[in-house]
């Protein structure tokens, strides 16, 4: 490998989120703040909603409901 062109690597380096868990990681940055982490996003925490504003699911299962099963044709 060449020398003089590679960054520092910190293997101590700190992740601070903005909820204020901090992880230590290795890195090329000494420390970086992020805005969200596994500890506080809604879908590590088991907190996330499923957001329908239009029905969609709903609507989707009538339409599925009310139709007939066919038969296929099979091909000779």
């Amino acid at each position: 490998m060449k020398t003089g062109i590679h960054p520092t690597y910190f293997p101590e380096a700190k992740i601070k989120c903005a909820c204020g868990h901090v992880t230590t990681v290795g890195s090329t940055k000494e420390s970086v703040e992020v805005e969200i982490c596994s500890h506080c996003h809604p879908f590590y925490t088991g907190k996330e909603k499923m957001i329908d504003a239009a029905g969609r699911v709903e609507k989707f299962k009538r339409r599925l409901a009310h139709k007939k099963p066919t038969a296929r044709k099979k091909k000779s």
